[in-house]
C-alpha cells in the first residue's frame, strides 16, 4: 500500500492521535468490517487482509482505522497509468492494485530494459509508492513474478525457467482450486506444468490451464492498453525540470516540426494532435486539438496550441515543472501536394480551413458547424447541420446548383416550422393570386409551380403526420420571392389543403 494513499487516509480518519499508530482500511464484507489493506506496522503484528476489524482490534486496539474507497483508489491507479505513459504508451491497469507496460521498442530509449525498470521504479518512488517490477516476455509471467517470485529482469525465452519454481497460489486461481491442487502435491508450477494438461483440464477447467500456459510463457496474450497507440509521437525529456511556461513554445516548435517531418515521408497530414506535459509530482496535462483538413502546418499548429491553451478554464500550471514533453498526432490522413493556381484559389480554400479551426480551438468543435447536403428529395432533410472541422465524407453529396441564367431552384432561408398563409386562387389545384402574411397582401406577379414533393414513406413516423406538398415560386408585384406549398391533395387526403410559407429568396 502506498505512503500517499495512507497519508489521505490518515488524514480522513479521526482515532490516529498519532502517525505512528498502525493504520487499516476496512470495508464491508459479509455483514462484517474486514481489513482490506494495512500499511507495515500493522502487517508486523499479524494483521492480515479479510480479518474482520474486531479480532484486529483484541490485538492491537491501538490501531488507526479509515474506511477503504475503491472509487478513490480507481482514480488513483488512472493517474499513476497516465504518469507511466511517460515510459511506453502502451499502458494497462492491472487490478487490484498493478499497471502493465509494454516496453517492447522503448526499453533502448532508457539504456535496456534492467534501466527502464529502475527508472520506473524510481519515479514511483519520488512520488512516495513502493512497489514490486519485473519483466518478462509476457504479461502473465511478468505479473506473476513481481507478486509471488523474485524481481529483476527475465532473459528473452527463459520465461518458464524462472516461474516454474513459483509457487501454486501465482495461478491467481479460486481457493478451492489452489487448495485442491495442494492436497494433491503440486505446489509449484512446474509440478503442474509436469502433469498432463488433458488430465488438468477436465479436473480444474481449461481457465486454469490457460493461465498457467501463459504465465510459463507458452502463449502470449498482449495487453489491451487505456489509449490507443498514436500515429506519430515526438517527445523531449528534460536533465532539470522545465518551468518556464513563456519559453513553451521553443520545445513544441521543434517538436511539432519533427512529426511533422515524418508525416510528410508517410505523405500523411495530421488531423488530431496532442501535447502531453508529464509534471515531476505525478500529474499529467494534456491539451487536445484538431484540423478540419490534414495539416503539416508548424505555425498553424502551434497557433491552435496557443488558443486551446487560452481556453483552458484551469491554466497549464507546470507546479515544480515538466519531465517530459510529448508531442503526438492522434490520427492522421492522405495529404497530397497541391499546386496553387493563378487565382489563389487553393490558398484562399486554406485560409477558410484555418479560420475553421482557429474558432473550434477557441469556442469548442461543437460550436462551430457548417451545412452539409443529404441525398433525399425532401427539402426539410436536405440539409443539416454538422460539425465543421470533422472529416468530409467519402462520397460527399454536391449541392444542387440550378441551370445558367435560372433562378435557384430552393431558398438560401427557410421557415423551420412553415409559417401560415391566407391566400386565394382562381382554381383549387392553381397558384394562388395573392396571400396575406403577417397582416400585409402581396399581389403575385409571377407563379411557377407547381413541383409535387411526398414524405419519405420508409420513414413511417414522419409519412403519417405529412400530406403531399405542392411547392410553387412566387413573384409579388414589388419584387418580392417567396416559396409557397399547399399541403394535401384535394379529397385524396384532405377536404381542405393549407397554404404555408417555407421560405425566402434572396
Amino acid at each position: 500500500m502506498s505512503a500517499e494513499r495512507l497519508t489521505k487516509a490518515r488524514r480522513r480518519q479521526p482515532n490516529a492521535n498519532s502517525d505512528d499508530a498502525p493504520l487499516i482500511l476496512v470495508k464491508k464484507e459479509r455483514s462484517a468490517l474486514r481489513i482490506d489493506a494495512l500499511d507495515r506496522k500493522a502487517i508486523a503484528l499479524g494483521l492480515t487482509p479479510g480479518m474482520t476489524l474486531a479480532d484486529a482490534r483484541a490485538r492491537a486496539p491501538h490501531l488507526a482505522v479509515a474506511q477503504a474507497d475503491a472509487d478513490a483508489d480507481e482514480r488513483l491507479m488512472l493517474r499513476l497509468a497516465a504518469f507511466c505513459e511517460q515510459f511506453t504508451p502502451l499502458v494497462a491497469l492491472d487490478p487490484p492494485c498493478g499497471i502493465m507496460l509494454d516496453a517492447t521498442g522503448c526499453a533502448h530509449l532508457f539504456g535496456g530494459e534492467a534501466a527502464m525498470r529502475a527508472c520506473v521504479l524510481q519515479a514511483m518512488a519520488r512520488l512516495s509508492f513502493t512497489g514490486c517490477a519485473a519483466v518478462a516476455g509476457t504479461p502473465d509471467a511478468a505479473r506473476a513474478l513481481a507478486r509471488f517470485g523474485a524481481e529483476g529482469v527475465t532473459p528473452p525465452g527463459e520465461d518458464e525457467i524462472f516461474t516454474r519454481p513459483l509457487p501454486i497460489a501465482a495461478l491467481e486461481a479460486p481457493r478451492e482450486t489452489s487448495v485442491a491442487l495442494t492436497r494433491a502435491g503440486l505446489t509449484t508450477l512446474g509440478d503442474l506444468a509436469d502433469r498432463s494438461s488433458a488430465a488438468l483440464t477436465a479436473r480444474f477447467g481449461a481457465e486454469t490451464m490457460r493461465r498457467l500456459t501463459r504465465i510459463l510463457g507458452r502463449e502470449d496474450a498482449r495487453i489491451t492498453p487505456l489509449r490507443s497507440l498514436p500515429e506519430c509521437m515526438v517527445e523531449r525529456r528534460f536533465a532539470e525540470p522545465f518551468l518556464d511556461l513563456a519559453a513553451i513554445e521553443n520545445v513544441l516548435r521543434p517538436l511539432i516540426a519533427e512529426a511533422m517531418g515524418i508525416l510528410e515521408k508517410r505523405g500523411e497530414g495530421g488531423r488530431a494532435f496532442e501535447a502531453r506535459f508529464f509534471r515531476t509530482d505525478g500529474a499529467v496535462a494534456a491539451l487536445n486539438f484538431e484540423t478540419g483538413a490534414p495539416s503539416r502546418n508548424v505555425e498553424a499548429l502551434l497557433r491552435l496550441f496557443h488558443l486551446k491553451a487560452d481556453s483552458l478554464a484551469d491554466p497549464l500550471d507546470p507546479g515544480f515543472g515538466f519531465d517530459v514533453i510529448r508531442f503526438c498526432v492522434l490520427r492522421a490522413e492522405t495529404l497530397a501536394q497541391s499546386q496553387i493556381g493563378f487565382e489563389r484559389q487553393s490558398a484562399q480554400e486554406s485560409d477558410v480551413a484555418d479560420l475553421v479551426d482557429r474558432l473550434a480551438a477557441r469556442f469548442g468543435r461543437e460550436r462551430v458547424l457548417r451545412f452539409a447536403a443529404h441525398e433525399t428529395h425532401d427539402p426539410v432533410r436536405a440539409a443539416s447541420y454538422v460539425d465543421a472541422a470533422a472529416s468530409p465524407s467519402s462520397r460527399p453529396t454536391l449541392w444542387e446548383k440550378p441551370e445558367p441564367g435560372e433562378p435557384p431552384l430552393r431558398p438560401l432561408f427557410l421557415f423551420d416550422p412553415p409559417q401560415p398563409i391566407e391566400t386565394m386562387a382562381e382554381t383549387p389545384d392553381g397558384p394562388p393570386m395573392h396571400f396575406k402574411w403577417r397582416r400585409v397582401r402581396h399581389m403575385i406577379a409571377r407563379a411557377e409551380g407547381p413541383e409535387r414533393i411526398a414524405p419519405e414513406w420508409w420513414r413511417n413516423a414522419v409519412g403519417r403526420e405529412r400530406r403531399t406538398r405542392d411547392y410553387y415560386r412566387l413573384e409579388d408585384r414589388e419584387g418580392h420571392r417567396f416559396w409557397v406549398f399547399r399541403e394535401g391533395l384535394y379529397e385524396s387526403e384532405t377536404a381542405a389543403p393549407r397554404w404555408f410559407l417555407h421560405g425566402l429568396f434572396a
